[in-house]
């Protein structure tokens, strides 16, 4: 087969790098609400995603859940290295349906070992995912939820590669860590504004400048990095 490039990560290998893995990888389709892993199974699969996005979330004691990252056509699902404990940290579960490539992750590791181009692909991305951990502990702590939420939504369309998306009121509350009342009320603002368009289940961006003007900084620094350490030649697209 022929990796899709649509993956940011597999996009920057190159072709004899990603000869490695195409003959491991496998296309699987992903169903909204599928769960990848549960907290504590082991990781058998790393997935790549191409137009699929996932949620890495904690079940609280009070039943409220919280997500921890999101992952989408710019990263990896599951951690990809021996020596770190292949078990989930959370429940992994697909929040917007579509595609990604799996691989077993222990064929992942031997081609890390084999090709040093995989091995720096996926270090240079756990760099980023480390990265995107503590911006995020410090977004949540400095910046309102209506800021949050134009960031959400703007890095959900650039991983879709569209402006309308598949976006619900309960999807970007449990991103966002907030009621769903809440995001209703700023999904209205915003709409109100000239800003997005709202229909049943998905959300469609129509002022992007405009949202990002209401958006935290945070998005744009991320994705600054991502082209730092992760450049796809002549690629101009964002994440």
């Amino acid at each position: 087969m022929t990796a899709d490039p649509r993956n940011r990560l597999l996009a920057i290998l190159a072709p004899e790098d990603l000869e490695w893995l195409e003959l491991q990888l496998e296309c699987t389709p992903l169903s909204q609400g599928e769960v990848l892993a549960e907290e504590g199974e082991r990781l058998q699969y790393t997935y790549f995603p191409q137009s699929a996005v996932v949620s890495l979330v904690q079940t609280l004691k009070d039943g409220r859940v919280a997500e921890m990252a999101t992952f989408g056509r710019e990263g990896l699902v599951g951690l990809a290295f021996e020596g770190i404990p292949l078990q989930s940290f959370g429940r992994y579960i697909v929040q917007i349906p579509g595609t990604a490539l799996r691989i077993e992750t222990r064929n992942l590791h031997k081609a890390a070992e084999a090709r040093p181009a995989i091995r720096s692909m996926i270090l240079h991305y756990t760099e980023i995912l480390m990265s995107l951990t503590l911006r995020s502990a410090a977004c949540n702590a400095t910046h309102s939820v209506e800021a949050r939420a134009g960031r959400s939504i703007i890095a959900t369309c650039d991983r879709m590669s569209r402006k309308d998306i598949p976006l619900t009121h309960e999807f970007l509350a449990e991103m966002l860590g907030v009621q769903r009342s809440t995001v209703s009320t700023i999904l209205h603002g915003f709409q109100t504004r000239g800003l997005i368009q709202q229909s049943r289940g998905s959300i469609t961006v129509v002022n992007r400048s405009g949202l990002e003007q209401a958006a935290c900084e945070c998005y744009g620094a991320l994705r600054e990095r991502y082209e730092k350490l992760l450049p796809v030649a002549g690629n101009t697209s964002r994440l």
